[in-house]
């Protein structure tokens, strides 16, 4: 069985969702689908929340009002005959009237994860009752019933694969079975989400709960690219990625996939292909565990990251200064992305700067402290094995009329990153593509 994850934009209107329904029927074999809320869906559930926090209900109202004729109109367009119609039409009346009821009541953040989760619930409703009205054998399992996350708010892997098992052989041998991304239980019972990679995640953990033959994510653009196609020019999709080359692609930067989603399926050792509904037929991006050896492969950059250097003459020959130093950072929270040593100072670059100030107060107690704002990482990620003799000239030839203020190599046989000032991350994007890519 294969897992296929369709996003916001690819069930994004009634002709997206028609066309979703030809890809998802195509093979003619069984398939495990994940669908996220339309498109826009999403925001305005957070823009009813908004309103409520703020006890302001004729707001949430006008709100809910408009988003039910948006999608009572959608409905005249997606089914053809009156039974399904009117049947998906007093499904989302209802559904409209719980998010009113909510106008009425003391409004907390758990009453926000119910709301938004309304949009993943709609959004399989409509396509399961489309399909039905098209004929073909599909059911819906509702995330709720197997999708929880553990005390510490991270997936439970067993007791999802214990309770999809049951549920699939429940409901046996149908041809296309549909939930909803990115909503699950909490360890309490109550309605919350995957937050981190949302349906992407849900997909990959299905995928290895199922022993999925292949995960499938469904976006609107042709795969993971071997640079930023907004700021680059001859960029092309990459068409194999190691688990760990994706994952850093993703942390530093390509927006196409979240780094910690697709770990359940790198553990099972199951593929993961990004693929395009606009353009079905592409290749898009394979995500393995295969290596291509020798090859660089992408480079993705970070934007808004923040430059932190701690100088200081006791840190020479000083046991446990750097563990002193992390704890700071540990203590407000906020993950470090690069880190470089020398005998008598630490640089590292974070790109939270919710508590900055409260963190070079900590560190002014070890030595003296400099910070640097508006900064980028430049990540060139591919087959960097420190055995590839000449790989990290190459890329030290590219940025060599940059500006460079921190570089990290030998932490990963896959990446090399480099610390700039932003104004100077389309230049080296460009150097980085001309020099690897286009010769």
């Amino acid at each position: 069985m294969k897992v296929m994850k369709f996003g916001g934009t690819s069930v994004g209107s009634p002709q997206r969702m028609k066309e979703v329904t030809k890809l998802i029927t195509k093979s003619g074999e069984p398939v495990f689908v994940v669908l996220s809320a339309m498109s826009g869906t999403t925001n305005s559930l957070v823009e009813i929340s908004d309103y409520l926090y703020k006890k302001n209900a004729d707001g949430a109202n006008e709100v809910i009002n408009r988003l039910e004729q948006n999608y009572l109109r959608h409905t005249q367009e997606l089914y053809s005959g009156e039974e399904y119609r009117q049947l998906t039409n007093d499904f989302l009346r209802e559904e409209f009237q719980y998010l009113r009821s909510f106008t009425k009541e003391l409004f907390t953040s758990f009453e926000e994860k119910n709301i938004v989760a309304q949009g993943e619930i709609m959004s399989t409703n409509m396509v399961v009752n489309y399909m039905k009205e098209q004929g073909i054998d599909a059911v819906l399992v509702n995330a709720l019933d197997f999708m929880r996350t553990d005390k510490n708010a991270e997936p439970d892997p067993i007791y999802i694969k214990e309770k999809l098992n049951a549920i699939l052989e429940k409901e046996s041998n149908h041809q296309v079975y549909i939930t909803q991304g990115f909503i699950c239980r909490n360890a309490y019972g109550e309605i919350d989400n995957l937050q981190r990679g949302g349906s992407d995640y849900t997909a990959s953990l299905i995928g290895a709960a199922v022993n999925a033959e292949e995960i499938q994510i469904w976006t609107d653009i042709d795969g993971m690219h071997n640079n930023d196609p907004r700021i680059v020019d001859k960029t092309e999709p990459v068409h194999q990625l190691h688990f760990e080359e994706a994952a850093e692609l993703a942390y530093f930067g390509a927006k196409i996939l979240h780094p910690t989603c697709v770990q359940p399926a790198k553990y099972a050792g199951i593929p993961v292909r990004l693929l395009n509904t606009m353009d079905p037929d592409a290749e898009g991006t394979t995500i393995s565990n295969a290596t291509e050896y020798g090859k660089i492969k992408a480079v993705a950059a970070k934007d808004n990251i923040i430059a932190i250097k701690i100088k200081s003459s006791r840190m020479l020959l000083a046991t446990g200064f750097l563990r002193k130093v992390f704890e700071i950072f540990e203590s407000y929270q906020t993950p470090i992305d690069m880190v470089c040593t020398s005998e008598v100072g630490v640089s590292m670059s974070i790109d939270n700067s919710a508590h900055l100030g409260e963190i070079v107060d900590e560190l002014k107690k070890y030595g003296t402290v400099t910070v640097d704002t508006g900064m980028c990482v430049v990540c060139v990620v591919g087959d960097l094995d420190w055995s590839n003799i000449g790989f990290e000239t190459r890329v030290l030839d590219a940025m060599k009329n940059i500006p460079v203020r921190m570089i990290s190599y030998g932490g990963s046989n896959y990446n090399i990153s480099f610390l700039v000032r932003e104004e100077d991350k389309k230049r080296a994007l460009q150097a980085l593509s001309d020099t690897l890519f286009n010769k």
